[in-house]
This record gives C-alpha cells, structure tokens and sequence, in this order.
C-alpha cells in the first residue's frame, strides 16, 4: 500500500483590469498596483491503480479559472518543504513575475530561506476567523499510517487557535460527520480518535458533500484534506 501524499498548491489570482481606457502620456505616466487573493488547493494526485503518485513538480500542474491560467505561488508535497514559486507582495503587474515562477518551477529551490519555517503557525494565521472542515481519509490507503495520522490530525486541530469553528469528518468507501462544526477542540480531537480504519476511498464524492455542508455556513470557510 502506497503513502499518501497531499500536495499543496496556493494560486496567485490576479484582479481583472479596472480600467481598459485612458490615454497614451496617462499609461505612460500612471501605476497600478493592485492586491490579490492567494486560494489553497489540496491536490491529492492517484494512477489508474489507485496508487498515489509522488514526486510532482509545479511544472506539472496547469490551473485555469474561467479559462484564463493561474500563477502558482507555493507549492509543497506531503511533508515537504514550501517552495515560494512568485513573491506575492512584489509588484503583480511586472512581466517578470510569471518568467521567475517559471524558472524557479524547473528548479525547485533548495534554500532553506525559501521555504514557510513554521507551517502550523503560518496555516492556523491563514485560517483564521474561517470555519474550518477537516476531511480524513480513513481508506486502506492509509493502513500503516493510520495512527500517525490521527496524531498529527490531533495536533492540526490544536493548532487552529485563531480558526472561527472546526468540523471533523473521516471517509472511506462512506462519508461520517464524526465532528459538527464547533468551537470546542476537545469534541474535534474526540473526533478524530474514534475514527476507525475502512475500505475503499470515495474521495471524490466525500469531497463534494463536504464543501456542500460548508456551503450552508456564511463567512470564509476551509477545506482541509489528510
């Protein structure tokens, strides 16, 4: 049985033009800067077999919304290191940026300085006011990892200080609601330690009933898959 990997891909999604006029001494002369949304897409990536398959580059990755192609601007594998593929706070109208994403998407960068130190940290601030539903997967996948994913499941949820509610829900060849959205950690945590091992792993369909319960809540709200 293969180890799970959960890629991590954060977009770079870029604000539509709010002006398609002016004139030319105005374009000449005027700058604009503009903020953008970064969204996290967990990808989990499987053969034919149902076997996950290691070793993805963001090269390998094409992202579209609408048709209209997306920079990638963090990429991590499993328990990897961050790789910082654009700098989000740089100027987004430079025509360098997406030739930078794309020369450091060839060569994944190898310095530590590169790299989000303090992941937990640095997700729970990202998640925070959010309600925030957390997906296992519970398949024969996960077999010999099982434990240790329960652990670090457990510490996840603990880490989540700044997060608005938590839900909990585990899958295999069936979706359970182990944990409705709530405040309370514990409830959460009791959650995850009585999931119990099952089969085939209907990630897809699990996948869909969650964001279907998280559509039902207002506010920013979080998918996060294991």
């Amino acid at each position: 049985m293969e180890k799970r990997y959960l890629l991590i891909l954060t977009l770079l999604l870029g604000l539509l033009p709010l002006f398609t006029f002016g004139t030319s001494a105005q374009q000449d002369t005027t700058r604009l800067r503009v903020v953008v949304n970064l969204v996290q897409l967990n990808v989990a990536v499987t053969d034919n077999k149902g076997n996950y398959v290691t070793g993805l580059h963001p090269l390998d990755f094409a992202i579209t919304e609408d048709g209209t192609p997306e920079n990638i601007a963090t990429f991590e594998e499993g328990n990897g290191p961050t790789t910082r593929l654009v700098d989000i706070t740089a100027d987004v109208g430079k025509n360098t940026a997406d030739e930078s994403a794309s020369a450091e998407g060839r060569s994944r960068i190898q310095d530590s300085s590169s790299s989000l130190e303090d992941r937990p940290e640095t997700l729970s601030s990202t998640l925070a006011g959010a309600n925030v539903f957390i997906l296992f997967d519970t398949s024969n996948y996960m077999y010999r990892g099982f434990v240790f994913a329960q652990d670090a499941i457990a510490d996840f949820v603990r880490s989540l200080e700044s997060a608005d509610k938590i839900s909990f829900y585990s899958y295999s060849r069936n979706l359970y609601r182990a944990a409705a959205l709530t405040s309370d950690r514990s409830e959460v945590v009791r959650g995850v330690r009585t999931s119990v091992a099952g089969d085939d792993a209907a990630l897809y369909n699990s996948l869909l009933l969650t964001v279907q319960d998280a559509s039902q809540y207002p506010g920013r709200k979080a998918v996060v898959v294991f």
